[in-house]
């Protein structure tokens, strides 16, 4: 007889505690510009109505591309051209009035820097560019941040501003994104939100946003030393990130050296060979290998770093403006069902300490290495940039459906080979067990069988999963050929054939107790729901 690697016993009467849902605060997207897109608009929208999500939050709010401070010189380099300037806010509140259409809120994030504004010409290196310089001139920066906020209170009012976080800047640790020192930062940030705050002192401004869980000890020395305004503290962590770093210290500052990840002189001599035939998008493979399948990364990284940082915010709300489970763009199992497994994993690890998180990101319609044609190219996103729904958008679903009291299973009951955790509310029972791995790992299926203690037969049980056949539109769409131009009838078909389906499940119920059964493999997620 095979053996039963899990077994479950769920008894009346458990001890419960309100699920906090944190992935629902915001989600995150390509930079700014994009929310005037139709297409862009249609996702979010369903992101927030399907998943719950409150907020979206993307860097480049400032770009140039953005229009925000402009000279005559920018359109006609003449003599005297330069004199003439124009500051405009007219298309960020056109990205913001969609936002707000959308049913959601903008999280603000205070980047990048306006070229005329700059010290230097530093780009972030991204297909859209965005100047990661700091200012040139501290109480230039400070008065057009008052004049942002400003315009901001004028177009939708004081009370509404006030309920938007406002985050200082991104991952000003990583050089792809700031081309200043730590201590430059840590100015800025003091000259913005004091800025802030001189308009209207109840918005609410923080930082650092570092990747790694970096820098919040020394950052909240900084601002309390000098008595600087911080109403929250931000964060980023992903298991798999090969600028940022997967490791970190005890008190999350040591510095790496980000650039040592990328290939040497030599090696890039040699970089693309055999890649002869190939494509943009194998390039960039070859460039960025996926770590998160040649390495051996901990899987609770996020968990015990976001347990250093709630001690070190003291008391502060903590907001992970970042996560996943990789942060290698085009890697291939970004668009696997792993993804989808550490999701609810990570979510429900860290349901206890973080205040609101944020994944990243919602969809594929994503340019910092340009938007690739495939329709499958490991974006972050959680739909393809045509808007099929991704594992991992099928795991935010299940997220979103979880009744509000969470069982307590004891430590370690999302450890296990087979992780599990239970919830209840509105008559319902739900449990939910996944096979989490860092790797797409070939192992047998292994077997689950839960026993729940009820006082009588439910009234149904269904079951919701994502595995190989269900929720996993990459097979289809490989079994099709790989179709680089997805079709709007494909589209519909692809989306028809691998949605999450509600399923009746056959059951025993037998001496008041209810017995449910399941094989998973690696990175499989069943959902049960007993109606009561």
């Amino acid at each position: 007889m095979e053996e039963t690697k899990m077994e479950l016993y769920l008894k009346k009467e458990m001890k419960t505690k309100r699920l906090n849902k944190h992935w629902q605060y915001c989600v995150g997207s390509g930079h700014a510009t994009l929310a005037l897109r139709a297409d862009y608009l249609e996702q979010l929208k369903q992101v927030h109505e399907e998943l719950g999500i409150e907020r979206v939050r993307f860097h480049g709010i400032f770009n140039d591309d953005m229009q925000v401070f402009m000279k005559y010189s920018d359109l006609m380099p003449l003599p005297g051209a330069e004199q003439l300037t124009q500051l405009s806010f007219r298309k960020i509140g056109m990205v913001y009035d969609n936002i707000l259409a959308c049913g959601m809120k903008p999280y603000v994030e205070l980047s990048f820097m306006p070229k005329h504004l700059a010290s230097s010409d530093a780009k972030c290196g991204f297909y859209y560019g965005g100047c990661i310089a700091p200012p040139r001139d501290d109480a230039e920066w400070a008065d057009f941040i008052k004049k942002f906020v400003s315009y901001l209170i004028d177009r939708y009012g004081a009370e509404e501003v006030e309920c938007w976080p406002f985050e200082v800047w991104n991952e000003p640790d990583v050089f792809v994104f700031w081309a200043g020192t730590k201590e430059q930062y840590f100015h800025l940030y003091e000259v913005t939100a004091r800025a802030v705050k001189e308009v209207d002192d109840k918005i609410r401004v923080g930082g650092p946003a570092a990747s790694g869980s970096k820098w919040i000890g020394s950052f909240m020395a900084f601002c309390k030393e000098r008595q600087i305004p911080v109403d929250f503290i931000s964060s980023h962590q992903y298991a798999g990130d090969p600028i940022g770093g997967v490791e970190a210290s005890e008190d999350l500052e040591a510095e790496g050296n980000p650039q040592a990840e990328l290939p040497d002189a030599k090696a890039m001599e040699h970089l693309f060979d055999g890649l002869e035939n190939g494509s943009v998008l194998d390039g960039v493979r070859r460039l960025m290998p996926d770590k998160s399948e040649l390495m051996d990364i901990a899987g609770d990284g996020f968990r015990q770093n976001a347990a250093i940082v709630k001690k070190q915010a003291e008391g502060l709300p903590l907001y992970y403006s970042e996560w996943n489970e990789n942060a290698i763009f085009s890697a291939y199992t970004n668009d696997t069902r792993k993804v989808a497994a550490y999701i609810v994993k990570a979510a429900l690890d860290t349901e206890k300490i973080i205040d609101g998180s944020s994944i990243w990101c919602f969809s594929d319609i994503f340019e910092e290495f340009s938007e690739f044609p495939q329709e499958f190219h490991g974006g972050f996103g959680l739909m393809t940039h045509s808007g099929v729904p991704k594992s991992q958008y099928y795991a935010l679903k299940m997220l979103a459906e979880l009744e509000d009291g969470r069982l307590e299973l004891g430590e370690g009951a999302t450890d296990e080979e087979i992780g599990a955790a239970a919830f209840t509310g509105n008559g319902k029972l739900q449990i939910l067990l996944f096979r989490q791995k860092m790797k797409n790992l070939d192992m047998p299926k292994e077997k689950a069988k839960v026993r729940v203690e009820l006082d009588q037969e439910p009234q149904s049980v269904f079951q919701e999963r994502i595995d190989e056949e269900h929720g996993n539109p990459l097979k289809v769409w490989e079994e099709w050929g790989s179709p680089e131009d997805l079709k709007p009838g494909d589209k519909k078909t692809l989306i028809s054939r691998t949605k999450v389906e509600k399923e009746a499940v056959v059951y025993r119920y037998e001496e008041g107790r209810l017995v449910l059964e399941a094989e998973l493999g690696v990175n499989d997620i069943y959902l049960f729901t007993v109606c009561l």
